[in-house]
């Protein structure tokens, strides 16, 4: 069976769901990282706290405090990285017990359509599931780039120290991208799966997924905090 053969079980809307997925997907991304000026979001408010911590850390002593932050965030990496590996195990695993699925999934739509169907539609969460795994995984290997950086950084007020912290910064905020990058994907992985019920559950979980990360990162309480006015020191 090639691939038209398999594309001839869906229909219209069924490319229509997929399509508004991958759309609201790149959407969230477009929005977060380039928000408007009168409306930044948590994303970009934390890129200035990442710089302002590295000018910190340059006349902080012990830097011990900044290197346990900097491993707590690589560890975070590292576990989502090792998640989404079961995650994509576990979709192959599916993949080769179809009809299992195909019982299952039968008792909640109307009609049974033919395995390759099942098939197809796992392989939108595990695309998914591929993209966040690489992106935790080089964000993991930034935040390493980071420490190094933060590592060469000179014990004195030097304009070399605070050009290799202003870098470090960059690299962090690089890093936190990739990481983000990664998490969004897995709320859309979560998302594809309601296509096994049907393409207009994916819409509706698609949705879904948008307005809880727009919601997280424009209108969160975390956010009113972070644009809370400070005082002046």
């Amino acid at each position: 069976m090639d691939w038209f053969d398999r594309l001839s079980h869906f229909g219209a809307l069924d490319g229509a769901a997929v399509a508004i997925l991958v759309l609201t997907w790149f959407a969230s991304s477009l929005i977060i990282e380039h928000p408007p000026a009168s409306r930044p979001s948590v994303t970009r408010l934390m890129q200035q706290y990442r710089r302002e911590w590295m000018q910190h850390f340059v006349t902080r002593e012990p830097r011990i405090f900044d290197s346990q932050i900097v491993g707590s965030l690589r560890q975070s990496t590292a576990f989502f990285a090792s998640a989404t590996m079961i995650a994509i195990g576990g979709i192959f695993a599916l993949l080769g017990n179809t009809e299992q699925l195909r019982g299952v999934a039968g008792d909640l739509t109307d009609g049974v359509p033919p395995l390759v169907v099942w098939e197809m539609k796992l392989l939108l969460p595990l695309l998914f599931a591929a993209n966040a795994f690489l992106k935790f995984v080089w964000s993991n290997r930034l935040f390493g780039y980071c420490s190094v950086m933060m590592g060469a950084v000179p014990n004195d007020n030097s304009a070399l120290a605070y050009g290799r912290a202003a870098k470090a910064a960059e690299i962090n905020i690089f890093a936190a991208r990739s990481y983000n990058r990664g998490l969004r994907s897995v709320y859309f992985g979560i998302a594809s799966a309601a296509w096994l019920l049907g393409d207009a559950s994916l819409i509706v979980a698609a949705l879904v997924a948008l307005t809880v990360i727009l919601r997280r990162e424009f209108a969160s309480q975390s956010r009113a905090i972070l644009l809370e006015v400070e005082p002046k020191g």
